[in-house]
């Protein structure tokens, strides 16, 4: 199952490169700080999301890190995209800026499933 394997690797990669420059953002944009203000969540959430999210970056991309641990992270991704989906919409963002969220979570999605279909063969 050499394409699981690829899967796997292709769609947390996307997902971990992503948050990272996520996380990145969160703490050097300025227009990403004013961005907290417009959805109306305080500047300490922006912090604390950034920190959440470095971890996860952690969690997800090394490969020692327990099956356990990476679930946590996979749960922490899943709320954080579907929050901002959520936070776009109700600001009423432009459908760009809520779909991304969204496409972002598809692929969570996909990493997850290939996680689990890999762990389960034991193919990681």
């Amino acid at each position: 199952m050499k394409t699981l394997k690829i899967t796997y690797y292709i769609s947390t990669a996307l997902v971990v490169l992503g948050m990272a420059a996520s996380a990145a953002s969160y703490f050097f944009v300025p227009s990403v700080k004013a961005a907290f203000g417009h959805t109306g969540f305080p500047d300490w959430f922006r912090v604390e999301l950034g920190t959440a999210k470095i971890l996860g970056v952690l969690a997800l991309g090394i490969p020692v890190i327990p099956a356990r641990i990476k679930e946590w992270a996979y749960v922490g991704f899943f709320i954080d995209f579907f929050s901002a989906f959520l936070a776009h919409y109700e600001t009423g963002d432009p459908a760009l800026w809520q779909i991304r969220p969204l496409i972002i979570l598809v692929i969570l999605i996909i990493s997850y499933i290939t996680y689990h279909k890999a762990i389960l063969k034991k193919q990681l």
